[in-house]
């Protein structure tokens, strides 16, 4: 009769130490509540968005839980973001780096604007502008598609917004608009100049020169005119508004 109320209390105090052991555990863990997400990496993409998508994938609110999640399955669907990366900063803390996609320009699209890439594949789309994409005008399609090409039937067109949007990046140039007039000559926009380039024959070349022919022009207004700007005549004029 002792020994077995001997093992009854041994079983009862074993059951308490681990009772004791789980309840400190989940206090442990409770203690990891998120107060704080750094977002760096991050452009086209607003802090606030990045951070209501991170704690809306943290299970209650925890920055142990979120890192453990995260390892096997990565916060994905975040637009214009190819992945982010999450690291412990404190108990408290989190440090996310954020890996957006790479956009070479955007079409307007019905009321929005619709985003590719180098390759002319269709990333995203959104209702607001992005500083520093350029915005092609002039086109128009019924319908697109996230993963797939831009849904322009001419060939060339489709070649000359590849070719600029990579010279663009290429050249670092500041061009904030693209457009393809109704006989199919393209101009271009830098703050207040727009730039004819003709019919995109000669890109390489008017691209090529077109940074330092703008950096000679300084804060004017006006028309500059490349169209005759050629591998063998390098001849541009500049109309200044008036």
């Amino acid at each position: 009769m002792k020994d077995k109320y001997i093992r009854a209390n041994k079983r009862m105090i074993l059951l308490l130490m681990l009772l004791s052991v789980l309840i400190g555990g989940l206090l442990y863990v409770q203690s990891f509540t998120i107060q704080e997400v750094n977002v760096t990496g991050n452009e086209a993409v607003s802090e606030d968005m990045i951070r209501e998508a991170v704690l809306a994938e943290a299970p209650l609110n925890n920055t142990l839980l979120l890192y453990i999640k995260c390892k096997f399955k990565p916060i994905e669907d975040i637009p214009f973001v190819e992945k982010v990366d999450i690291d412990f900063l404190s108990k408290n803390g989190v440090d996310v780096t954020v890996y957006e996609k790479a956009m070479a320009g955007c079409v307007e699209y019905m009321n929005g604007y619709v985003f590719f890439d180098k390759d002319g594949m269709i990333l995203d789309a959104s209702s607001q502008m992005i500083e520093g994409v350029p915005c092609i005008r002039g086109l128009s399609f019924d319908s697109w598609e996230v993963g797939k090409k831009l849904p322009i039937s001419d060939k060339s067109k489709f070649n000359s917004i590849l070719t600029i949007t990579q010279l663009i990046e290429k050249y670092d140039l500041d061009i904030s608009g693209i457009k393809f007039t109704a006989s199919g000559e393209i101009v271009l926009t830098h703050d207040n100049i727009d730039i004819e380039l003709g019919g995109g024959e000669d890109l390489p070349i008017q691209m090529m020169n077109l940074g330092q022919i703008l950096d000679g022009l300084g804060d004017m207004s006006g028309t500059l005119y490349m169209k005759d700007f050629t591998a063998d005549d390098g001849t541009a004029s500049f109309s200044k508004k008036k």
